[in-house]
Parts: C-alpha cells; structure tokens; sequence
C-alpha cells in the first residue's frame, strides 16, 4: 500500500480548477483515520474481530490533478505537482497511475514528514493526525504571502495564491511500475501489530462486492492503518468524486498464517458497503466454511472472538 496510503486509509483532488483537497464530497485522510483505535494484541489463532474500520485504497489517477508539471526523481518526463506530493497522491497512497496509463509508485518518502493545509507538522497516531489531516509532503510546495502551502496550476495560476518561497523536499524519489503485487478485491493492508502478514482475512461485507469472495490477504501496510483499520485494495473508482466506501463497527474473521484453516461461523449481520451479503462465510479456496448447526463464535473449534 501506500507508504502511509492509504493513509490510509481517500481522494482529494482538484476538480473545474479549485483543489478538491477540500471537498465536501470527500473524506479526507484526517477524517477518515481520526478515531482511536482499540489497543492491538498481535492475532495468533482463528479470531473475529470486532469494532473494525474498513476503508479502500487504489492506485491513484494523475487525471484527476491539475497541478503544474514538474520533473520527479526516478521517472521519466514531467508530471502533476499534486499528483506526485499531495495527501491524496502518490506520496500518500504508494501507487498511481500517470497520464499514459503506466503504474508507477514513490520509492522513498524522503525527509521530514507532512504537513496540514495551514503549513504546521502533522504526524500519524493511534489516536488520529497529531495536527489535523495531511495535506502535503514536508516539501515541494511553495509557501504564499501568508505563508501557506500553495502550489501552481498547469492551467494557470496557483491554488492558494501566488508562491513566493519554494520549500524543498529532499531524498523523495519515484519508481516506474506497482510497489508490490497487489491484486483487487484480494489483497488488504493491516496493522502487522494486530493483524499478522499472510493472514486470510473475511470481510462479511465484501462477500460479493467487485466479485469478490469475502476473503482477503494481509499482503501490504500503511503509517495510518493501525490498530483495528484494515484497507481493501481496489480498482480506481469511474470518478474522483466518488471517495469509495468506509464503513466502522465491523467484524471480520482472521486467520493468521500457519495455523489450521477452521471453518468461519456467521458472525452478526454487517452492513455491506454496496451489496447484500449472503449465507455463511465462504471458504478462502470457494465454497461455504459454515458447517451445518453452527450459530456463533463458540462452534468453531479453536477459534476465538475479540469483542
């Protein structure tokens, strides 16, 4: 995932020449990881997990930006400013997908941190951003007359008025191609402190959805997914208004790497984020894992809940 991408936890962009970073229509990363997870015990046995926040990731479109070109390290040509250094770019999601419809992804998030759209530092936690919601990197923007992040436009002009110093951010470099292989609607990112790598994961709530079985891979991490946060990785939605789902308060069945495949029992109704779930868990290779009789947590042998 993206190196805090899907910090994580989605788009912010720029729409009609005014920066979508601030649009109503969409959850910005300080909204979307603002609340305070539940303390992490690292998963060692089957388990369902409650009080779960599910949020989606993507490689990020650089048509949805209108920022100036500019040279980047490690890729060829120019591309979007805010494309490449935004909260709601490459730099924050891991992978995008430039003007030629290549797939490319940052290789190193270079020094410092990030910044809110006041210009002040601002650092994911377990308890939210330290100081509001990520706008930028630490650099590659310019600072305005009232020293505010602003950035120029390829149509002309700038987003928060003319820049007058140029901030620099030092040892960010980019790379062509995927950061990992990822596939859709298939592989997830966790919090490794929770959730172990290589787990097979349920989500009752994505039985179905993009054609998807329910069931994931713990294959990828991001600086804001701790704790009880995991992020579906998914094909880029037809809009960049369309923020894709989040849903909070909801169950999912972990099986951590190297133990027993055991059969997932129904757990309480989720709502699904945009089809119906239905019937009982299906297995990780197709098929239900609901064995006939069971009803709960306490008929699957060896699991275990976490309320």
């Amino acid at each position: 995932m993206a190196p805090l991408g899907r910090v994580l936890g989605l788009a912010g962009v720029i729409v009609c020449g005014c920066a979508l970073l601030g649009s109503p229509g969409l959850a910005s990363p300080g909204q979307r990881h603002h609340r305070r997870p539940q303390r992490s015990h690292l998963l060692r046995r089957p388990t369902w997990l409650s009080g779960v926040r599910i949020t989606e990731y993507f490689p990020v479109p650089e048509g949805w930006f209108v920022g100036r070109r500019v040279t980047a390290p490690g890729l060829p040509g120019t591309h979007r400013i805010d494309w490449l250094f935004s909260a709601h770019g490459v730099a924050m999601e891991g992978d995008g997908i430039d003007l030629s419809g290549h797939q490319v992804h940052i290789e190193s998030l270079g020094h410092g941190g990030w910044i809110d759209s006041a210009g002040h530092p601002t650092a994911p936690g377990r308890g939210g951003w330290s100081g509001g919601g990520p706008y930028w990197r630490a650099g590659a923007y310019w600072l305005n007359s009232s020293r505010r992040p602003t950035f120029p436009l390829e149509a002309g002009g700038w987003s928060a008025g003319a820049g007058v110093k140029y901030v620099p951010l030092r040892g960010v470099t980019f790379a062509p191609g995927p950061s990992r292989s990822l596939t859709y609607y298939r592989s997830i990112a966790v919090d490794p402190t929770l959730i172990p790598m290589g787990s097979r994961i349920y989500i009752p709530a994505y039985h179905g959805v993009g054609g998807a079985s329910g069931w994931f891979v713990a294959s990828d991490t991001g600086g804001a997914i701790r704790g009880r946060h995991v992020d579906v990785f998914r094909p880029p939605p037809a809009s960049p208004t369309d923020p894709g789902n989040s849903l909070s308060g909801q169950r999912i069945y972990v099986i951590p790497p190297h133990t027993p495949a055991r059969p997932a029992p129904n757990p309480p109704p989720a709502a699904p984020p945009k089809s119906p779930v239905g019937g009982g868990a299906p297995g990780p290779d197709g098929g239900s894992s609901t064995p006939s009789g069971s009803s709960g947590p306490a008929s699957t042998a060896g699991g275990a809940t976490a309320g």
